[in-house]
């Protein structure tokens, strides 16, 4: 996972990524394949206090024809001396630099002829602070040297052929202070004096065969908690002084590993596993191969005082990381326009080690909710299909987005439930047998799953993977035990039209009572034979990827039954497609609300959740004033305080999702409830957790914490600040950070914002301070203000990821003067790799507009017929 950091919760991942796609294509920059490397020795010596380093490499390669220049990539560096040894004789080349291609030619006097050579080259480099390359990450007391190389980064440490096609293995060597220790994807086998004064050297175990961007390498003091499982090493590790808080990962990590064995039928493929939690790092975690980094929010936490929320993020990360060793490290994409062959298997197979070990986290039930986010995110005005091109770095870049994450995962979920499981896997295991160390289609991955099923998988993925949009099933009323369906493209907006030539090939799975029955839609389907008695679920498991509607009896009988005849998920889907009808005005927000009061007595946090965040969307982006928001507050606590009231005080019985859906309704009375009562409770938990997080439920202390601080006076924010700057606990001092941003006092969230652009707050996480700002409706205005005032210093500091956000995040606005004001900011104040974010933002500010404008009035009719305060 090369991405936004899952530490900004795994919930709000998908609206960060949802404004991630890609740019316009500049210019090809693909290596020729006349040279091709098999082997690197690389030496590095970096200089901690200079930020620099240099570097020594040979690189065995074949020549496939005589030639007389040899193109690497290349970026940041300065060549001493380049060589090479062909044909037994030496020759020494002129190095040219083309640095918008990131590219280094190295053009030798005389022929190289074709066969094996060794290329020779002396540089230098620095250690950026752009948190990609080799660059430098600090703390309070030292530097550190450490590597984010994907996806196109690795020529920023070392002259390479830096696609992933070109794979080769790697011996490493680092020359650092004596002090210091380094990690990298093999185990040590050397550690060796020299060759100055002050110095040791350090030489890794050759690598397996692997592409550039797998490649890693750490330098500094760093600590590991170590442990083994099925014959494999397995370290955790970070900067000193966290030791209590390595062991959580560590036990995922053996679990993890364990169950990913047996599943894949393939053992690791590596001696040892180390997992490393890095101080500055903008994505999430990245899957070296051997040697996984980390934000340290995203691997390391307290296990007295951790939230599920943190435990389950952390769990997650990690599975999805390790999921990677075999998908996308062992067997690893031709090219990055089937990047979603690395990230959208991880994201799918996370889920299941994390399942199996926590079933009590009814991890199901979050991913049928991850769906219905990325459905949105697909019926946008303009998305991507799965498969999009992808040449230059920005454009490469841009792919690591919710389609590549999300929609992917949810195709493979699909099919997974259309297959079977057992059959499924079968085929992930014959398709990774099949191109050990080697690289990888699409076509190979769903041919493997066709030929291992007797299934037409290829048709439902190529239709799927090669089409944008998402399929919407309108079915009829059942007639002579057929089941009439029409199929087009949906749209969250009314006005986009579909192209009626536009058709997917689906397995439609049915929920039965006497289980699910699958049928596979083709283009020129019309009907499907009707499984059983009607009505029927048409979306088993909450697993399909596409949208249903009904004939309104039988939509009825559905909302009649939810509660007794359809699983969690399926409700999560059923609130999913409803709320989709309202986007599209093909119903209202009263149908919408009746359906969500006919949930009220949910037991099931992730279904309620779904429901009420729509309910909140529509006191947001519906009601236009006060009145109709307080109104619809007052909806909510009739419907809601009752549920609430059952749950009682927290319990050490508690199972995980009865912690969580108190926290929940608790947030909706206390927060746009406006309970008095409640508010008041907030504090004194609020104050309770600060004091001692261990000593009240954490997940329902971290609730009264939002709520306290989004009405919280200077002196809570001063012990907020305080708590960021000076807690060892990931999770608090990340909560701490966050929350500064969500005080409403217009002085104290300036306060907040400016404090985000001082060196307290690390690079990665300043534009997400301005992102929750932007998030937060009451803040809107004041952090928009403040963002186009400060703009020049945000800009400084934002990372490419990072500035995506930030300027995603002002798709909240609702109104045409907030659009206006946003395109002629960022026309006069681009960001050049953000421009698709910014075309989706002004996308959602539209699609808030029309929403109004459309779903207003029948608000306004709906909130009359309900009962008066």
């Amino acid at each position: 996972m090369k991405n936004t950091p899952y530490s900004f919760s795994r919930r709000i991942l998908a609206c960060a990524t949802a404004v991630m796609c890609f740019i316009a294509p500049a210019f090809a920059q693909r290596l020729s394949t006349a040279v091709v490397p098999s082997h690197y020795t690389l030496a590095l010596a970096p200089d901690l206090q200079s930020a620099t380093f240099t570097g020594e490499e040979t690189i065995d390669v074949a020549v496939k024809e005589p030639t007389r220049a040899i193109t690497l990539n290349a970026i940041e560096l300065a060549f001493q001396s380049v060589t090479i040894d062909a044909g037994g004789q030496k020759q020494t080349a002129a190095v040219t630099l083309d640095e918008n291609k990131q590219q280094a030619t190295f053009t030798f006097p005389g022929e190289i002829p074709a066969g094996p050579a060794a290329l020779k080259i002396h540089f230098t480099g620095i250690l950026n602070n752009k948190l990609r390359g080799f660059y430098l990450s600090k703390t309070d007391k030292r530097n550190y040297a450490v590597t984010q190389f994907e996806a196109t980064d690795a020529r920023r440490a070392f002259p390479s052929f830096d696609e992933p096609a070109f794979k080769a293995t790697f011996d490493v060597a680092l020359t650092i202070d004596a002090a210091d220790t380094a990690i990298s994807n093999s185990p040590i086998v050397s550690d060796t004096p020299g060759p100055v004064a002050g110095k040791h050297t350090l030489r890794f175990d050759t690598t397996p065969k692997m592409s550039t961007y797998l490649l890693a390498f750490l330098v500094g003091d760093f600590e590991c908690t170590a442990g083994e499982q099925d014959g494999v090493a397995l370290r955790v590790c970070s900067t000193p002084g966290k030791d209590a808080l390595r062991p959580y990962a560590l036990d995922v990590a053996k679990y993890v590993l364990h169950y990913y064995d047996d599943y894949f039928g393939i053992h690791f493929p590596l001696k040892k596993l180390d997992l490393i939690g890095i101080p500055d790092f903008e994505a999430g975690a990245m899957e070296n191969f051997g040697a996984i980094t980390y934000r340290e929010t995203d691997l390391l936490l307290d296990p007295k005082t951790a939230s599920i929320a943190a435990r389950e993020n952390v769990a997650v990360v990690v599975a999805h990381e390790m999921a990677h060793q075999w998908f996308g490290d062992l067997v690893t994409m031709q090219w990055w326009d089937n990047i979603w062959l690395n990230e959208g298997f991880a994201s799918w197979m996370e889920n299941k080690p994390v399942a199996a070990m926590h079933p009590e986290w009814n991890i199901p039930e979050e991913v049928a909710a991850g769906q219905q986010q990325t459905l949105n995110l697909d019926a946008q005005p303009t998305t991507r299909a799965i498969r999009a091109k992808a040449d230059t770095p920005e454009e490469i870049d841009q792919m690591f987005d919710g389609i590549s994450y999300g929609k992917a995962s949810d195709v493979l979920l699909m099919v997974e439930n259309y297959l079977g499981e057992e059959s499924f896997r079968k085929g992930v295991h014959n398709y990774l047998a099949a191109h050990l160390y080697g690289n990888a289609t699409a076509e190979d991955f769903w041919s493997t799953l066709a030929a291992t099923s007797s299934k037409p998988v290829d048709k439902i993925m190529e239709s799927l993977v090669a089409q944008p949009g998402v399929p919407i099933l309108n079915f009829g009323a059942p007639e002579n035990g057929q089941f009439p369906v029409a199929q087009s493209r949906f749209f969250l907006s009314p006005s986009s039209k579909a192209d009626p030539s536009q058709k997917w090939t689906l397995p439609v799975c049915f929920a039965t009572a006497s289980g699910q029955s699958c049928q596979v839609l083709s283009p020129s389907s019309a009907a499907l034979p009707l499984p059983g008695s009607a009505p029927v679920f048409a979306n088993a498991s909450g697993k399909g990827y596409y949208r249903a509607a009904y004939a309104p009896a039988q939509y009825a009988a559905l909302v009649a039954q939810a509660e007794t005849a359809l699983t969690p998920a399926e409700r999560i889907a059923l609130l999913g497609d409803e709320w989709a009808q309202v986007r599209a005005n093909k119903a209202t927000v009263g149908d919408y609300l009746n359906l969500v009061a006919a949930l009220k007595d949910d037991s099931d946090v992730h279904v309620l959740s779904a429901a009420l965040g729509n309910a909140g969307s529509i006191a947001e982006r519906v009601a236009s004033n006060q009145q109709e928001r307080d109104a619809l507050a007052a909806w909510a606590s009739r419907n809601f305080a009752p549920a609430y009231a059952r749950l009682g005080a927290p319990a050490a019985s508690d199972t995980p999702n009865t912690r969580e859906l108190r926290a929940l309704l608790f947030s909706l009375l206390a927060g746009r409830g406006n309970d008095p009562a409640l508010r008041e409770q907030a504090r004194a938990i609020a104050a309770q957790y600060l004091d001692d997080p261990a000593s009240t439920d954490v997940t329902l202390g971290q609730t009264a914490l939002a709520i306290a601080a989004s009405h919280g006076d200077a002196a809570l924010f001063d012990r907020l600040q305080k708590t960021y700057e000076t807690s060892a606990d990931p999770e608090l001092q990340h909560q701490a950070l966050r929350l500064l941003a969500g005080f409403h006092d217009p002085a104290l969230l300036n306060r907040a914002l400016e404090y985000s652009l001082t060196a307290k707050v690390r690079n990665q996480d300043a534009a997400l301070q301005f992102a929750v700002a932007m998030s937060v409706a009451e803040n809107r205005e004041t952090a928009w203000k403040f963002i186009q005032a400060h703009w020049g210093q945000i800009q400084s500091r934002l990372p490419i990821e990072m500035g995506e956000i930030l300027v995603g995040s002002t798709g909240g606005f609702c109104t045409a003067e907030a659009r206006e004001e946003v395109k002629s900011f960022f026309a006069a104040h681009p960001v050049p790799t953000a421009t698709v974010q910014l075309h989706h933002a002004i996308e959602s500010i539209d699609g808030c507009i029309e929403l109004r404008r459309l779903q207003e009035p029948n608000l306004k009719s709906w909130l009359a017929t309900q009962p008066a305060n």
